[in-house]
């Protein structure tokens, strides 16, 4: 069983940045895949960034050139860097990582970004 926990959110101006942690409570070094997802009010949620065992990484086009996920394996600690921030940002972040083949998810953290 792992538990996540996120940080980091807030309020931000358009153009500025946050990253986001997302502590787990056991290792993460042998996790399958990480990724960060986000749901804004009114909207389905959707997979921000990802990343998988192998290396490769994804992250939808919107966010292309400003998000960065990566981890930190001594700290068991996965973070999404969100630069250039956009109001069409602003939305609920959720953590996600799939070890054994089995989902756990965090408890969310909001993000604002004012234009």
């Amino acid at each position: 069983q792992v538990q996540l926990v996120e940080s980091g959110g807030g309020l931000v101006q358009a153009g500025g940045s946050l990253r986001l942690s997302c502590a787990a409570s056991g290792s993460i070094a042998s996790i399958d895949a990480m990724a960060w997802y986000r749901q804004a009010p009114g909207k389905q949620r959707e997979m921000v960034a990802a990343s998988v065992s192998g290396g490769s990484t994804y992250y939808v086009d919107s966010v292309k050139g400003r998000f960065t996920i990566s981890r930190d394996n001594a700290k068991n600690t996965v973070y999404l860097q969100m630069n250039t921030l956009k109001p069409e940002d602003t939305a609920v972040y959720y953590c996600n990582v799939v070890l054994r083949g089995k989902n756990y998810w965090g408890q969310g953290t909001q993000v604002t970004v004012s234009s």
